[in-house]
């Protein structure tokens, strides 16, 4: 499914997640902006984490699904460049799960926690989910790079 592809790697009216962040640095990463509760290198963590979560969901796993949202986020200093690598190894994943046939596109996938139940549970409507997830953390990730003078990415970027 072209489009969903598209769409998961920032084509179209979307930033790509990974050129969001592969130009940042270590230092710029972990920095805070006023009245924003998280950092970039949050954000790719927990972006990280819900892909793990769908992906372990769509291998027929049942992760624990986190009782808070706080959970999602990093509770300790986490290695950036590791962060970087796992957000590209995850998006190249979910690339790969976009290309699928339409059975398994269309493929129920069962649901582990009473807010899996509250969206459609097919492969492709996770897939969607994380694209429309992915794009709302990188348009932050935009807004604390610009925020910090750091925007556009070396890959180009609207400067608004």
């Amino acid at each position: 499914m072209q489009s969903l592809t598209d769409l998961l790697r920032g084509k179209g009216a979307h930033a790509d997640p990974l050129a969001c962040v592969e130009d940042v640095s270590a230092e710029l990463a972990v920095r805070r902006i006023e009245a924003f509760p998280h950092s970039i290198a949050d954000l790719v963590f927990h972006m990280n984490y819900w892909m793990n979560y769908e992906l372990k969901r769509i291998r027929g796993e049942k992760p624990k699904y986190p009782e808070h949202n706080s959970e999602s986020f990093p509770s300790t200093p986490q290695d950036w460049d590791h962060l970087k690598r796992d957000l590209s190894w995850f998006l190249s994943e979910f690339e790969k799960l976009a290309q699928s046939p339409r059975p398994e596109l269309d493929r129920q996938l069962e649901s582990v926690h009473e807010g899996d139940k509250k969206v459609a549970g097919t492969l492709e409507s996770v897939l969607w989910q994380m694209v429309a997830h992915n794009s709302y953390h990188a348009g932050q990730i935009a807004t604390i790079r610009r925020a910090l003078n750091a925007w556009p990415p070396k890959a180009g970027g609207d400067t608004w």
